[in-house]
């Protein structure tokens, strides 16, 4: 066996992944963003979701902002993390932002939604003041027969603004491993 036919093997899912495995695959699209310390924008997004055989997903996230031509602009938001499914179709997860933003999320899975709370937020001392999240993916039908897309919605207190929306997608499957 080579070098390249390992790396190219994608390991047995653990079973105890079987509540998320519907997110399992890298999504794009669209979508938008508010938040009333910022001017509205639109933006594209990539979402990936694998794993390496153990009980947790790998989650990474990494948005564009959508230029008024319908091109991919200048780097937005990116964030990376773990997604641990825990007993009782709960979900812990662990995301870090190279904004010096770190967020532990708990939250529960319904079917192919999951919805999910901060239980803690902490910041380096030159982040920004994001003090609460909310979130919510879920599938949803898709207008290519057959399909699916995966919709979310982020909630934000930060800045001294309270709880409220801030970003939503819609994104299209684009491949699983």
């Amino acid at each position: 066996m080579t070098h390249e036919q390992v790396d190219n093997e994608l390991p047995q899912e653990h079973p105890d992944l079987a509540p998320l495995s519907f997110l399992l695959g890298r999504w794009e699209g669209f979508g938008k963003g508010d938040y009333p310390t910022i001017e509205s924008f639109d933006f594209i997004q990539e979402l990936t979701f694998t794993h390496n055989g153990k009980p947790f997903l790998i989650y990474t996230s990494k948005s564009w902002l959508l230029d008024k031509d319908g091109t991919k602009g200048r780097p937005l938001g990116t964030e990376t993390g773990y997604w641990r499914p825990q007993a009782d179709n709960h979900v812990e997860v662990v995301l870090a932002h190279p904004t010096g933003i770190v967020e532990i999320y708990l939250g529960e899975v319904s079917g192919t939604r999951v919805e999910m709370a901060t239980d803690a937020v902490a910041r380096t001392a030159s982040a920004k003041a994001v003090t609460a999240g909310k979130r919510l993916y879920g599938l949803v039908d898709s207008q290519r027969e057959g399909e699916k897309d995966l919709a979310y919605a982020y909630d934000m207190a930060a800045m001294g603004q309270p709880l409220q929306p801030h970003l939503w997608a819609r994104l299209e499957w684009a491949w699983t491993e």
